[in-house]
């Protein structure tokens, strides 16, 4: 019985779990260069069930763990803007972004000029060229931006954007709403030429299909349902094994 309170237990904070994990992705539905995440866990099997009497060797108990959760690296939808500023990639790539903590990585094209003429995100965190941050000029006009990243107005040009890929995407951490950290181990690689695919004046949309996540969230809610009258029935059982044991015979 004490078996059966601790599975189900393993199983309510799994989906606990999971139910964040599709709340958070509800909540970015319209977040741009948002990334969906899923909640993995595995099967993990104790050595032996210690309070129970079994006629053969002692069973495996079976719990669940809370493994980890994977990045949906997939394209989202790319929608036109028609604001010279904002920019989508089409392909496996991200901008580079200088934070206080460091080098970020994003899909995040939603771009705009600061007061010092910076090229920075709508957090305000500088974009990166491969010359640094993108600056601009006060009388800068009719900013085009390349397929391969170059970003030119009339009077020359403002740099490139640095662009890069990673060999395992589903090791980047998540470090705001659409923002990525590299753990130790984990090193940015160059975007080649031909890969760069840079589309000026529309962004990408979050990749999160919202009526998917609307069915894993019911389905997520039935589940801990179940398992909490199941629990609930295992108590009931307990409590009157109790009291039929502490009767005294007539």
């Amino acid at each position: 019985m004490e078996n059966a309170l601790l599975i189900g237990l393993s199983r309510q904070m799994s989906l606990r779990r999971e139910m964040d994990v599709v709340s958070n992705n509800i909540a970015n539905i319209n977040t741009t260069g948002f990334k969906g995440d899923t909640a993995i866990f595995e099967e993990y099997l104790m050595p032996g069930a210690s309070a129970d009497q079994f006629a053969r060797p002692d069973r495996k108990l079976s719990y669940v763990l809370d493994r980890s959760t994977w990045h949906d690296m997939s394209q989202g939808p790319v929608q036109q803007t028609g604001n010279p500023l904002d920019v989508a990639i089409d392909g496996d790539a991200f901008m580079v972004v200088q934070t206080p903590r460091g080098e970020r990585y994003t899909r995040n094209g939603a771009l705009q000029m600061n007061s010092s003429g910076q090229l920075v995100t709508s957090e305000g965190y500088a974009i990166l060229g491969d010359s640094g941050p993108v600056e601009f000029q006060a009388n800068d006009r009719d900013i085009l931006i390349a397929r391969d990243g170059s970003i030119g107005v009339p009077d020359g040009s403002r740099g490139k954007l640095r662009l890069v890929k990673f060999d395992a995407n589903q090791r980047l951490t998540k470090d705001g709403s659409s923002t990525f950290a590299a753990p130790n181990g984990v090193q940015p690689q160059p975007v080649l030429p031909e890969e760069r695919h840079v589309l000026q004046g529309s962004l990408e949309r979050s990749n999160v299909r919202g009526v998917i996540e609307m069915t894993r969230m019911i389905e997520v809610t039935r589940n801990y349902t179940q398992v909490a009258t199941m629990l609930q029935n295992q108590g009931e059982m307990r409590k009157s094994a109790v009291e039929k044991l502490a009767e005294v015979p007539a």
